[in-house]
């Protein structure tokens, strides 16, 4: 098992682009209305879904939040039952995805 790893909103986007991972948002359905990133999959923590788990086709599954607490709480939880055997946590949640540039649908 090799566990979390913990990346940057930057290389998030490129392998997003590249085609190599997918994102996984486990934001409570008020937050996106603040911001969302196009192409995430929604699935939030309190009402959280095996079910609605990206992946299992070969990319690397991103999990993002606010901030990045979350995501790391999920991406291990994944890891610990057995879901996955590698998670991504994106640094600084989408307020970094934001704080980088990179675009976000809002409302």
């Amino acid at each position: 098992m090799s566990g979390i790893k913990e990346i940057s909103a930057e290389t998030a986007k490129e392998w997003v682009d590249a085609g190599d991972a997918v994102l996984l948002d486990v934001r409570e359905d008020p937050e996106l209305m603040q911001a969302r990133i196009d192409g995430a999959v929604h699935n939030p923590m309190s009402s959280f879904d095996f079910e609605n788990v990206p992946g299992g086709d070969g990319k690397k599954l991103i999990v993002l939040c606010a901030h990045g607490m979350r995501s790391y709480q999920v991406a291990d939880y994944l890891i610990r039952e057995g879901k996955v055997d590698e998670a991504y946590s994106m640094e600084g949640g989408i307020v970094a995805w934001a704080g980088a540039g990179l675009p976000v649908d809002q409302g």
